[in-house]
């Protein structure tokens, strides 16, 4: 495996583990984590360098989802557990997809 693909690799890997914590922030406050926000942009600026258009694309949908959830009301327990249950709070499976298609794409090179 490249050296490119390993950074790619951390790299998503740190998105999604920050972007994930954020989004379950956001879903639980209305301050929002500007620190947190700023981290998230951070690693999406580390993706323009290293990724596609498309996951830099993916990354910038899903941190707009995650600053205009902050203007939504609080979510409560039992409203967590509905989403959780009825699969609308794993928002990063589009991401994490196309992080997989591209990985093996640069495996293969």
């Amino acid at each position: 495996m490249s050296r490119t693909c390993c950074a790619d690799k951390n790299l998503y890997k740190e998105f999604i583990e920050a972007a994930s914590r954020y989004y379950v922030h956001a879903l639980q406050h209305e301050e929002a984590d500007i620190p947190g926000l700023v981290d998230l942009y951070a690693k999406i600026d580390r993706m323009r360098i290293l990724s596609s258009a498309k996951i830099v694309e993916i990354a910038e949908r899903f941190a707009q989802k995650i600053v205009d959830t902050y203007s939504e009301p609080n979510k409560s327990f039992i409203e967590l557990r509905e989403m959780i249950n009825s699969s609308s709070v794993n928002l990063m499976c589009e991401f994490s997809t196309a992080c997989r298609e591209e990985l093996e794409t640069l495996r293969t090179v």
